[in-house]
C-alpha cells in the first residue's frame, strides 16, 4: 500500500506561520508523499507562498502540488511557484511526476482544472468569445491531464486536482456554483486515461467522497471538509480486487488544524 497525504486550500498568509508545521513534522511515519490541492495562498501574494515554503522546507516525503484559483489572483504564479520550489515542492501544470515508494513506483500528474458544470447543467463552447474562451479552458486542460495519465507507466497513477470533476463530492454546496466549482471533462479525461486516485479542492463546503462514472475514487480535501492538517489515503491492491486498485481512507489524519 502506498500511503498518500492530502489536503488543499490551506490559504496561507503571514499570520498562519507555525499552524502547520507541528503537524507535519511526524509525517513521514505515517505518509510516503505529501499532495496539495491548491489554493495554497489567500490572493497568490509570492510572499505569501515564501511563508509556506518555509513551513514545508524539510518535511522529510516527497511533495508535489498544483495551484488553485486564489493562487493566481496576483497574477503573480510563476513566483508563487518559484517560492514552494525554492523548498522542494514540485509544482505542477498538465505534467506529471514520478515517486517511488520501496520498489513501488506512482505516477502523479497536476492540473489546476477549470470550471464549466456537469452533464445536464454546463456550459458550451458556442456563442460569445468570452463563452468559448471559457470552455475552451476547460477542455485544454482536461486534455493535457488525460494525456498526461495516459503516459504514465506506474503502478500506481493519480490525478491531483484543485477544481472538482464529479458533482459527488460538491454535495454540500450550491448547485447554482456547480459550474465554477469543477467540471465533467476532468472526469471524463479521467475515466478515459484511467488513474487509481483523484484528489481535489476547492469545494469547501462540499463533502470528501466521490466516484467517478468510470469507479475512480475521488477525494474532496479541502480543508474546510477534512478538518484537519491533512488525510492520509491507502493506494494498492486489495485482496477483493487482485488485478486493480483502491483508495481508502486510513484511522490517521493530520491534527486539527
Amino acid at each position: 500500500m502506498i500511503r498518500i497525504a492530502a489536503v488543499a486550500d490551506v490559504h496561507f498568509g503571514a499570520d498562519s506561520v507555525g499552524t502547520l508545521r507541528p503537524h507535519l513534522d511526524l509525517l513521514p511515519e505515517h505518509a510516503d508523499l505529501l499532495l496539495l490541492g491548491g489554493d495554497l495562498t489567500r490572493v497568490g501574494d509570492p510572499d505569501e507562498a515564501a511563508a509556506l515554503a518555509e513551513e514545508l522546507r524539510g518535511v522529510d516525503v516527497p511533495t508535489l502540488a498544483v495551484l488553485g484559483n486564489h493562487d493566481h489572483h496576483c497574477d503573480a504564479a510563476p513566483k508563487v511557484c518559484d517560492a514552494l520550489e525554492a523548498a522542494d515542492v514540485r509544482v505542477l501544470e498538465g505534467e506529471s511526476a514520478i515517486v517511488e515508494v520501496d520498489g513501488t513506483t506512482v505516477g502523479v500528474v497536476g492540473a489546476k482544472g477549470f470550471g464549466g458544470g456537469f452533464a445536464g447543467a454546463c456550459g458550451s463552447d458556442f456563442g460569445e468569445p468570452e463563452m468559448k474562451a471559457f470552455v475552451g479552458h476547460t477542455k485544454e486542460i482536461a486534455s493535457g491531464l488525460g494525456e498526461a495519465l495516459s503516459s504514465l507507466d506506474t503502478d500506481v497513477r493519480v490525478a491531483l486536482l484543485h477544481y472538482a470533476p464529479v458533482k459527488d463530492t460538491l454535495l454540500g454546496e450550491k448547485l447554482e456554483i456547480y459550474p465554477f466549482l469543477g467540471s465533467y471533462l476532468l472526469g471524463q479525461a479521467i475515466d478515459e486515461a484511467g488513474a487509481d486516485l483523484v484528489l481535489h479542492g476547492h469545494a469547501h463546503g462540499g463533502t470528501e467522497k466521490g466516484v467517478t462514472p468510470g469507479g475512480v475514487h475521488v477525494r474532496n480535501v479541502a480543508q474546510p471538509v477534512i478538518r484537519h492538517s491533512y488525510r492520509v489515503y491507502a493506494v494498492g491492491q486489495t485482496e477483493a480486487s487482485a488485478s486493480g486498485h483502491a483508495a481508502q481512507a486510513l484511522e490517521r489524519t493530520g491534527q486539527q488544524a
